[in-house]
């Protein structure tokens, strides 16, 4: 089994209203109030729900990973709330920072320390994240146009650096 059948981690495509959001939180507009306002929003829906779901579920229908990195500075645990793309049997990550300018800082961290654990609902897996090769890198594009269309314009607005992307594989304990 891969990392995704691991996790169980599922995509279904999303309702009419969900695909609103979806399209909305891709334009220029939607992404920059997402970058700003999602995590104190998902803080909340994690909290009411217990961990059972995240705003970007909820909103758009969206399944979220947490991926937790060790900050390349501090050293300390780092969570971030992901939406990885299935690819084969393993999940891969963008860092497209809601197609924002600046490379997210969990990217930076896994340059530093590959190993993460991820979470997606009740089920936890140790990881490691390393960086797509050429060909892994259009299946990623090619694969992520079906879970999120906003990665295609965030690709496109991006256009001063690169964008990192990272395949999963299971990992031994830390």
């Amino acid at each position: 089994m891969g990392v995704a059948a691991d996790l169980g981690y599922v995509h279904e495509p999303p309702g009419a209203v969900r695909g609103a959001m979806q399209r909305f939180a891709s334009t220029k507009f939607g992404a920059w109030a997402f970058s700003k306002t999602l995590q104190p929003i998902d803080q909340v829906v994690r909290k009411l729900s217990k961990g059972r779901t995240s705003a970007p579920q909820v909103l758009a229908g969206l399944p979220v990973l947490f991926v937790t990195t060790t900050g390349r500075k501090s050293g300390e645990p780092r969570s971030a709330p992901l939406i990885a793309v299935p690819v084969g049997d393993t999940l891969a990550l963008l860092g497209t920072n809601f197609g924002q300018t600046s490379t997210p800082a969990w990217v930076f961290n896994l340059e530093a320390e590959p190993t993460a654990t991820a979470t997606y609902k009740d089920a936890e897996l140790e990881v490691r994240a390393r960086p797509a090769n050429d060909t892994e890198r259009d299946e990623v594009w090619a694969a992520s146009k079906s879970i999120y269309p906003g990665y295609a314009k965030y690709r496109e607005r991006i256009t001063d650096r690169e964008i990192r992307i990272f395949v999963l594989e299971p990992a031994g304990p830390r």
